[in-house]
Parts: C-alpha cells; sequence; structure tokens
C-alpha cells in the first residue's frame, strides 16, 4: 500500500434508501440461515498462536513466533498457508528472551513487524522492516513508547490521517492488570506524545479468568460508516473463557478521549454462553477462540469489508474435547462481517449511556 498503515479513512459504505432496506432484509436473513447451521472450523495445520495475515495482491503472507524468532509464510490461500515454507526473518541474536505475538504490516512499499520480546517485567515492543516480506529485515529496534512500561500485542494503524499505535500494556511496574493504550505515531517506528488508556478489564464478563484480568491483542478495524473499533481479546489465554469483545469509538470521537470509547456488552467471539453479548451465540467447535487477524488488502483497515460480505479471519483456539492448554492453539480461518443497528450500552460515565452503530458478528 503507498503510505500510510493500516488504513486511511474511507467514504462510508452504508446502503442507502430502500436499496439499503432490502440488502440489510438479505443480509439479515442470509446470517440467520447460516449462525443456524453453522459450519465447521477450519482449522489449519498450525499448531500456533496469534495469527497475523495480510493480503498483498493475490498473496496471503502470515508472521508468527518460532524457535526463538520468527517465521514468514506466503501462500494464495489463508488455508494454504500451513503447508507454505516457513522462512526465518530474524532470531534473537542478543538475547532478548520470549518473543510474542508479532504483527505484519505494509506501509511505503516497506513491510514492517512488530513484536514482543523480553523476560518479565521486561517485555518492550520491538520492530524490524524490508522491502521484501520473507526476507532482508533489519535488525530490531526498540520502540519508545511513552512511560517505557511492559508492553505486548502492539500495532500500527491511520485513521483520519493520523498514525497510531494500540497495544496491551500495564499502568505501573506491576503486574496487576492488563489495559489497552494508544499513542500517536509521527512515522512506522516513530511514537510521539503521550500514552492513553482506552480500555480496562473492568466488566463482569471480561473477568471471569483473571489473576491478572486481561485485555489484550488490540486489532483495529473501520466500519462501513468510516468508525473505528478496536476488537480485542478478553479474560486469560490459559483459560477456555479467552474471547474477542470490542471496542467502538463513537462517530466524531476522540481516539485518545476514554469515555468516546463504547464496549460491547459481552463476548461477541467466544465459547461459554454466559459471557457472551446478548444475541451472539457461542461457538460450537473451538474453545476460547482469540488474538485474531483480520486479513485485509495490504492491512489497511480502510478495506474492510462493506455491509453484506463476509471477509476472511484468522484467529486461534483450541479444539473442542481437547485440553485447553497453550499447547494445544492452532491456527483457524474463520469469516467475519458487520452487524448494524447494535447498541453498546455504559452506566455511570461521563457521556451518553448508550451508542448504537456498527458491531460484528464473527463466524467458525
Amino acid at each position: 500500500m503507498a503510505g500510510l498503515p493500516r488504513g486511511t479513512k474511507g467514504p462510508s459504505r452504508r446502503p442507502a434508501g430502500a436499496l439499503g432496506f432490502v440488502l440489510s432484509g438479505v443480509l439479515a436473513a442470509a446470517l440467520t440461515l447460516t449462525s443456524a447451521e453453522p459450519a465447521r472450523a477450519d482449522r489449519t495445520g498450525l499448531r500456533a498462536a496469534d495469527p497475523s495475515v495480510l493480503r498483498v495482491g493475490g498473496t496471503y503472507v502470515s508472521v508468527q513466533a518460532a524457535g526463538g524468532g520468527i517465521v514468514v509464510r506466503q501462500a494464495s490461500s489463508t488455508a494454504a498457508l500451513d503447508s507454505a515454507t516457513p522462512r526465518q526473518v530474524w532470531s534473537d541474536t542478543r538475547g532478548r528472551g520470549e518473543v510474542w505475538a508479532p504483527e505484519i504490516v505494509r506501509d511505503g512499499g516497506r513491510y514492517y513487524i512488530y513484536f514482543t520480546a523480553g523476560r518479565g517485567a521486561a517485555h518492550r515492543m520491538y520492530v524490524i522492516s524490508s522491502a521484501s516480506p520473507d526476507s532482508g529485515y533489519s535488525a530490531e529496534t526498540k520502540l519508545a513508547l511513552p512511560d517505557d512500561k511492559w508492553a505486548i500485542d502492539g500495532t500500527p494503524f491511520t485513521f483520519n490521517g493520523q498514525r497510531w499505535f494500540v497495544w496491551s500494556g500495564w499502568a505501573g511496574d506491576t503486574d496487576v492488570e492488563q489495559n489497552l493504550y494508544i499513542a500517536r505515531m509521527s512515522g512506522p517506528t516513530t511514537p510521539t506524545g503521550a500514552r492513553h488508556i482506552i480500555s480496562q478489564p473492568r466488566e463482569s464478563w471480561e473477568r471471569v479468568v483473571g489473576d491478572p484480568f486481561v485485555n489484550e491483542g488490540p486489532e483495529p478495524v473501520e466500519d462501513p460508516d468510516g468508525q473505528l473499533h478496536i476488537v480485542y481479546s478478553a479474560n486469560g489465554s490459559w483459560s477456555d473463557r479467552y474471547c474477542l469483545a470490542d471496542l467502538r469509538l463513537r462517530a466524531g470521537g476522540d481516539p485518545t478521549y476514554v469515555w468516546d470509547w463504547y464496549k460491547s456488552n459481552g463476548c461477541l467471539f467466544g465459547s461459554h454462553r454466559a459471557t457472551m453479548m446478548a444475541g451472539w451465540d457461542p461457538t460450537l467447535h473451538v474453545d476460547g477462540p482469540g488474538h485474531h487477524s483480520f486479513v485485509l488488502l495490504d492491512g489497511d483497515i480502510g478495506t474492510s469489508p462493506p455491509a453484506g460480505p463476509r471477509f476472511p479471519l484468522m484467529f486461534h483456539a483450541v479444539p473442542k474435547g481437547t485440553p485447553y492448554t497453550w499447547e494445544n492453539r492452532y491456527w483457524y480461518t474463520g469469516t467475519f462481517c458487520w452487524w448494524g443497528d447494535t447498541t453498546y450500552s455504559r452506566a455511570d460515565v461521563p457521556g451518553p449511556n448508550t451508542d448504537t452503530g456498527w458491531s460484528l458478528k464473527f463466524f467458525e
């Protein structure tokens, strides 16, 4: 993609007038039928976590932490990634420590991989870059995130012409809870200004499993009206209560102001009915779906789907009937689509108590 990572704002793609009413009806009917008979989850052969996948032309590019380093695969479909040859693009020659959740983006003709490395409280975000997706990467550079606290699962994007970086981190120097933070960037490797908290794991359905309680794996995407969403993982990844939830920025809202973000009233993709938002059903074939990747053209959030079609999704989960352990996580191919006129509600905080707009449906 030319210029900026993770998208610039595009025009509204909501169907208008009578045509919109007809299309919305067709979409609702189709999704009702599909939800009644969900397809079996498509497990890849990759026993791994935290998928990051983008599409470049007709090629799908994935990145994964493996063997103390980072590998990249390229294939003609998401389903073929597991059989593609892994190319090691970075090794931890400096003894940085555990390597987690690499995220690949394309910016101005270059590929950037953002990842976490460290031990214990020393986990921080790093970045490498190359003109080629699977070779020639630079040495790692530590991202100078504001406050320099524990940080994981970071990813850049562009919204309304401004570059941003969103990640999961600690407020201080101890593991009390994992919050979501956002900061401006002036370039693909240059955070600028302060960090701003946008979510804390304070709702009952995201505090089922804790010590610590967790908001992590944030992934930005733009809805058919051009509003920003951050879809994230809640509850501990060591539990089958792990799930996906949504933060929606109100129309015209400030991404740095926490009360301009509205949180879904439950999980939107999870395996336990008790934690699901009303109207969203739990999975049938997998446990603990989480840390996902919207498979978008060039990773550009402005190329997210219009109302109606389903688009590719990658996520990790554990097959039902299998002990829920980190070692049993696989990458899965799924789909997602936009679901309109959905109200998120809250109480006892500044600003309106409700916000209505697009939400998301996820399919195994």
